[in-house]
């Protein structure tokens, strides 16, 4: 008889050192789960300061050039600088395909998730719409610099001809909203 109750109690403790180890695992994975998701609002927060730079970068660089360039543009203008000029639109370039880069970054820590901060979920909502924009407004300017060579190159007389920019970028709908985020309707 003192044997089983012997092994009624080995089995009773037993049965409890599971279920507290069982518990105490399942903590440890919440704890560990909630440092994951504060290190990938870290990651968020981080990404989104590199995009929101590259941004900036990119809007001044696209004032300057509408500024030198774009705004009143002259045929003259155009035949006397235009390796100059298709630097200048290959750099332009150049910058959105930094903000491409910064976009996949974003979207791998961005889509499909929701965080528990609301701060973090805005910056998740935020960079699609800005870099919509950024695309579309580079699409529109070469469409306009496109427009101004065409134009000018029907009005040389001596036969001269300035290539038009050449870019695989197209007007995008990148948050999916029905509709192209600073693109020029006409």
């Amino acid at each position: 008889m003192n044997m089983k109750k012997i092994s009624i109690v080995l089995f009773t403790l037993g049965f409890v050192f599971i279920i507290s180890g069982s518990f105490s695992m399942f903590l440890q994975g919440l704890r560990d789960d909630k440092q994951q998701i504060l290190n990938r609002m870290d990651d968020v927060g981080d990404e989104f300061e590199v995009f929101s730079t590259n941004t900036s970068v990119f809007e001044e660089y696209r004032d300057n050039l509408y500024d030198e360039v774009l705004e009143g543009i002259l045929c003259d203008n155009l035949k006397n600088n235009n390796k100059d000029i298709s630097n200048k639109l290959s750099n332009y370039e150049h910058l959105v395909d930094e903000l491409d880069s910064n976009v996949l970054k974003l979207s791998k820590l961005c889509d499909d998730v929701y965080y528990p901060d609301s701060e973090t979920n805005k910056k998740c909502l935020n960079y699609k719409i800005i870099y919509e924009q950024a695309v579309n407004y580079f699409v529109n300017d070469i469409k306009v610099y496109n427009d101004s060579v065409g134009k000018c190159n029907k009005e040389f007389t001596d036969g001269s001809k300035i290539g038009k920019y050449k870019t695989n970028k197209k007007y995008i709908d990148y948050n999916n909203d029905k509709k192209y985020d600073g693109k020029e309707e006409k």
